[in-house]
């Protein structure tokens, strides 16, 4: 079943790692191969036959090709919802919450990005000129932080975003390591740290964690005055 398996992905790239974190928490034995973005692996014959936008992750399972993120990780929950963890809650209540945390998931991750990836985004003639783009980009992120901040108020010490460990979970803890990792402050972020700290302990968390981090653990300073 595994062995049918095989995922391409990139070191420290949250929607990698949630179909990582999501094959360890369902199912053993999977093929994986890291390839390096800053190289232009992510361009390489070998992504671009499955993903022809020549991004990662590149899924397959048997015929069946998810190059999204989301897409993949609820395939793999609705195909074998019955091996290792459930990862979908199975009262309403909590689902919505799931749901809804997920997507938004995707939102922090974005937002991250652009503050994180400026100088990428952003052509230097429009830096040097203008520092509103900037501004608003740091603004835009500070919002969502203490948005995340006043949604994790209401979750109890030592629980998830929706009750049990979910899919919610498995979708914006990659983007909170991820800003953890580029220096947000922890004093300014309690709650967000108190959720990173419970979290990166998980196996399918530690199984997965990305190897250039482990090689270089100091990380950057880029969110350190957010």
């Amino acid at each position: 079943m595994a062995k049918s398996m095989s995922l391409l992905l990139g070191s420290g790239c949250p929607p990698c790692w949630r179909v990582r974190i999501t094959l360890e928490e369902k199912l053993q034995g999977y093929r994986r191969k890291m390839l390096s973005l800053q190289a232009g692996e992510h361009k390489s014959p070998e992504v671009l036959e499955i993903n022809p936008r020549g991004q990662l992750p590149a899924f397959k399972h048997g015929d069946n090709v998810l190059n999204e993120s989301m897409a993949a990780c609820l395939y793999l929950e609705n195909r074998y919802p019955s091996k290792g963890t459930r990862l979908i809650p199975q009262t309403a209540v909590e689902q919505a919450l799931a749901y809804q945390r997920m997507f938004e998931g995707i939102t922090l991750n974005d937002k991250l990005n652009a503050l994180v990836y400026y100088e990428w985004f952003v052509p230097e003639e429009e830096r040097c000129d203008n520092e509103s783009p900037l501004k608003r980009r740091t603004e835009v992120l500070v919002a969502e932080l203490q948005l995340w901040e006043k949604y994790l108020q209401k979750v109890e010490p030592g629980s998830y975003l929706a009750g049990s460990f979910s899919l919610a979970d498995v979708t914006v803890f990659p983007s909170i390591a991820y800003a953890f990792r580029f220096g947000l402050s922890v004093e300014r972020y309690p709650k967000l740290a108190r959720y990173y700290s419970l979290l990166k302990g998980r196996a399918s968390i530690k199984a997965s964690w990305p190897p250039y981090w482990m090689e270089s653990p100091r990380g950057y300073g880029v969110l350190r005055d957010l």
